[in-house]
């Protein structure tokens, strides 16, 4: 039987190596959108409509959480903005394992493990106490390593691609050069 896998995806260009290389291991994959960093709305919405439309292109089953929770985000990074990634990528690791227990996945996965600009170490040890946490394996895989292939193929494809992380603080570091 074929395991099942549920992939975090935080928007259209991450997924498209992830999903690929898991597919290639003979893995289901069913794709998980739950992304409150992302602000601001528009920009949230660009980046859902964006891997809506991958998805269905390549037949990818896709749960979106579409709560868009900007205060409690904030609320929970003011005065802790050096932490923010912490809290940004716990509140979405622990929401891909909780889901993926309570739908009976065999483990689940994140694209966050693509971007070369994500703090790489810091996902993989969330995302294994959350694994322990919520009782779920948490499928490590490092798809760094396609990075440009996937950067290319996103570009062939015309899908949004966007300019920063998600949240205000890494759209301020992208665009501010005061």
């Amino acid at each position: 039987m074929m395991q099942k896998i549920l992939l975090h995806t935080c928007c259209g260009p991450c997924t498209i190596m992830p999903l690929k290389n898991l597919r290639a291991r003979s893995l289901s994959v069913h794709g998980f959108f739950y992304n409150p960093n992302i602000q601001p709305y528009q920009e949230f919405q660009r980046r859902l409509d964006a891997l809506q439309a991958f998805a269905q292109k390549e037949e990818l089953q896709l749960i979106v959480r579409s709560d868009y929770e900007l205060e409690t985000f904030l609320r929970q990074i003011a005065f802790r903005e050096s932490q923010r990634c912490v809290y940004c990528y716990s509140i979405r690791l622990e929401a891909a394992a909780r889901l993926a227990k309570k739908s009976r996945f065999d483990a689940f996965s994140t694209t966050l493990l693509y971007s070369k600009r994500q703090k790489h170490d810091l996902i993989k040890a969330i995302a294994l106490e959350a694994s322990s946490r919520f009782g779920v394996p948490f499928h490590y895989e490092d798809f760094r390593e396609d990075w440009k292939e996937g950067q290319e193929k996103a570009k062939e494809l015309g899908i949004y691609r966007q300019q920063y992380c998600g949240c205000i603080y890494s759209e301020k570091e992208r665009y501010c050069r005061a």
